[in-house]
């Protein structure tokens, strides 16, 4: 299972650009304690020293749902600006977002093609009598590669497949970046109010909610002396 996720500071000033590296610093630590394999495909910094306008992670792991909803949403910081000591404004927001599947996730091998050809270059008679090098396309995307270092085809066929393999993954970036491009309201769409985290403090803690049922409990007591008073008459 995994998922990529969208590390926004939106259209927000530089605070919450500072609190974006924050939060990514806070994600990949939780990932790792949570055994999840996370990557940072593309990191894009703010104008101060240390901060993150946006960022993509990729995540892995069976418990990855679990781990991006525990995230997805409004993050919170609660703080004094270290940009603008004298400013009065203490909340600031952040976003993360879950990106779209990509329509081709990964390559199988019965999709892609083969074709033997002869090598070009100098190689003398081999080169004319003997179809020794391969061309490997991925019909999906289109993406082919050509290997003729070797007189063997066989060799020439694997060498073909790592390279269609890498020059895959250099295209399944340029998806993903050109996805997050298109996204481009996620950077508008920094809600506040309700957020999913809120951190405190230029430690940046993490603030914990806790619940008190003190009132609750107040009325259930209420509710049971009532019906005992309505028993007794």
């Amino acid at each position: 299972m995994e998922k990529i996720i969208q590390i926004t500071a939106g259209r927000g000033p530089a605070e919450c650009t500072w609190v974006a590296a924050q939060v990514l610093k806070k994600i990949l630590e939780e990932a790792q304690t949570c055994q999840i394999e996370a990557t940072v495909l593309q990191r894009e910094a703010g104008n101060e020293n240390g901060t993150v306008l946006t960022a993509l992670i990729l995540l892995k792991g069976k418990t990855v749902t679990e781990f991006v909803n525990s995230w997805k949403g409004t993050i919170q910081w609660i703080g004094q600006s270290s940009f603008r000591k004298m400013h009065k404004r203490k909340n600031w927001f952040i976003g993360i977002f879950e990106m779209d599947a990509l329509a081709i996730k990964s390559i199988s091998e019965k999709d892609i093609q083969y074709q033997a050809m002869r090598s070009s270059g100098a190689g003398g008679q081999h080169v004319n009598k003997v179809s020794s090098a391969i061309r490997a396309t991925h019909v999906p995307s289109g993406l082919s590669t050509v290997a003729m270092d070797s007189r063997s085809q066989h060799q020439n066929k694997k060498l073909a497949t790592e390279r269609l393999l890498e020059k895959f993954k250099v295209f399944e970036l340029e998806m993903i970046r050109k996805q997050a491009s298109d996204q481009w309201e996620n950077q508008l769409n920094v809600a506040r109010g309700n957020p999913t985290r809120t951190f405190t403090g230029s430690d940046f803690k993490n603030e914990k909610t806790v619940k008190s049922y003190k009132s609750e409990r107040q009325k259930l007591k209420q509710q049971l002396n009532h019906r005992t008073e309505y028993i007794d008459s």
